[in-house]
């Protein structure tokens, strides 16, 4: 016992005079490090948390949305039965509600939650910290980085949470997760950071995400992941499980992703539009970067150039790998989306590349996408498998939004809507139309033409990653 008592305390000796600086090996620490410092006393190891959720607790709030559903009758549809009754079979609306959680990122009532939390809701509210609730304004909301903007009017400033810079985030960092997990009320769980840049998650578009242990729980949703300053460094949106709670594997959106989405909600717009660079990327695999000569597999790889595009007019080629922005490595092509959405529209950006064996830096622009024309969308209704498809005709930004190739053309599925003929027939955003009853679809006449007929059997054919679909629908 005594050997391990001492064993001990020449450890904890050895560990205070690292921290110190008075070891050789950590002299060349950083000030970074120098902050980050491990509990080395029974007075250290007593520290609370307590002041740091006083801080910052006033400014998560409980999100409830509310949804009416409409009743539909079996019968409904059924011309003979509508012939005697009229059609009068559907019953009330019935509400569907949501609960999850959001945070003030604007004394003056903005407030960050997630899109899926308000989804196709009628009413949001906002229920503060001190009990009072306020009806809310929805000023943006997007589905491809699952982050929603809300606004209400309490009639003077509110405790708003700082946006760190979430680039700054380690491994191994302690943090805060505060939200109204279960409907139970606000709750507070700490843990660390897990892991930054976790993409292939499956989440959202923008696959890009802080990974904690911190207990993450249903209507932990739009919540906020803080740092020990008191800081917002992420909105707390996923967890893996297999039984519906926390097992110690949570995702939160990076503060730097909601910056950007503030500040386009601030300058009144109402989605988050990605910059276009004309350019289609995929992964650098082991295969891939032994034939490039590189040593490691990362970056990600140009498989397509749109002409007169931001990245061919900075001289991107296909078969470049890209493996910096502004001086920061790039992983896989979800990274290099995520660093160019938040470096955002009307910068210009650095890329290393690696071109023909030689690395060299171009500048690229980040454009706005053009608009797509209003002649070319359309809503499909009526009583055909489509009726439920907004659908368009493919340009290079719709294209880009989509994820599919630049150089993309013909007819495209941009949304489908919830219980129609098309969400039950399983049609996708990103679809694009090829056939319908022998007739090659190319643009949107094409469309409305092969449409207009009555055919006892549907015939559709559907391109989806490459590969034809074919469908028979009486």
């Amino acid at each position: 016992m005594k050997f391990k008592v001492a064993r001990s305390a020449r450890a904890l000796l050895l560990s205070t005079a690292l921290l110190s600086g008075m070891v050789a090996p950590l002299h060349a620490q950083t000030a970074t490090d120098a902050t980050r410092q491990l509990p080395t006393t029974r007075e250290q190891m007593q520290l609370s948390f307590a002041p740091l959720v006083k801080k910052t607790a006033g400014a998560v709030v409980n999100v409830y949305a509310a949804h009416a559903v409409q009743r539909r009758s079996p019968f409904a549809g059924d011309p003979f039965f509508e012939q005697f009754f009229g059609g009068q079979f559907n019953g009330p609306p019935r509400v569907q509600s949501s609960l999850g959680s959001g945070v003030i990122a604007d004394a003056s009532g903005i407030i960050v939650t997630n899109n899926h939390v308000i989804r196709d809701a009628d009413t949001v509210k906002i229920a503060l910290a001190d009990g009072r609730e306020f009806e809310s304004k929805v000023l943006l909301k997007d589905e491809s980085t699952d982050l929603a903007i809300l606004k209400i009017d309490a009639g003077e400033p509110l405790p708003a949470l700082p946006l760190a810079d979430s680039d700054k985030v380690e491994v191994g960092d302690l943090v805060l997760a505060i939200g109204n997990p279960f409907g139970v009320g606000q709750t507070v769980t700490s843990g660390i950071v897990s892991a930054q840049a976790r993409t292939r998650v499956g989440i959202s578009d923008f696959d890009f995400f802080i990974q904690t242990d911190a207990a993450i729980n249903p209507g932990n949703s739009g919540g906020a992941l803080i740092d020990t300053g008191g800081n917002l460094i992420g909105i707390n949106t996923a967890i893996f499980s297999r039984s519906g709670g926390s097992i110690g594997i949570g995702f939160a959106i990076p503060s730097n992703m909601v910056r950007a989405v503030v500040e386009t909600a601030k300058g009144g717009g109402d989605t988050f539009e990605r910059p276009y660079i004309g350019a289609t990327f995929q992964n650098v695999t082991p295969d891939v970067a032994e034939g490039l000569g590189m040593k490691q597999p990362y970056g990600a790889l140009v498989t397509n150039v749109g002409k007169g595009g931001p990245a061919e007019k900075g001289g991107l080629f296909v078969g470049d790998v890209v493996l910096s922005v502004d001086g920061v490595r790039i992983e896989n092509p979800d990274g290099l989306g995520y660093r160019l959405s938040t470096a955002g529209i009307g910068k210009t950006v650095q890329l290393q590349v690696l071109s023909r064996s030689k690395e060299k830096t171009i500048a690229v622009a980040l454009e706005k996408p053009a608009p797509d024309s209003l002649d070319n969308q359309m809503l499909i209704q009526g009583r055909n498998p489509l009726s439920g498809a907004h659908v368009l005709k493919l340009s290079p930004s719709s294209a880009a939004r989509l994820r599919l190739p630049p150089e993309t053309e013909g007819v495209a599925v941009d949304k489908v809507f919830p219980n129609t003929p098309a969400a039950r027939i399983g049609l996708q955003p990103g679809d694009i139309v090829r056939g319908i009853n022998g007739l090659e679809i190319e643009t949107m006449t094409d469309l409305t033409k092969a449409m207009s007929s009555k055919p006892v059997l549907w015939r559709f054919d559907f391109e989806r990653g490459g590969d034809i679909i074919r469908q028979v629908i009486r």
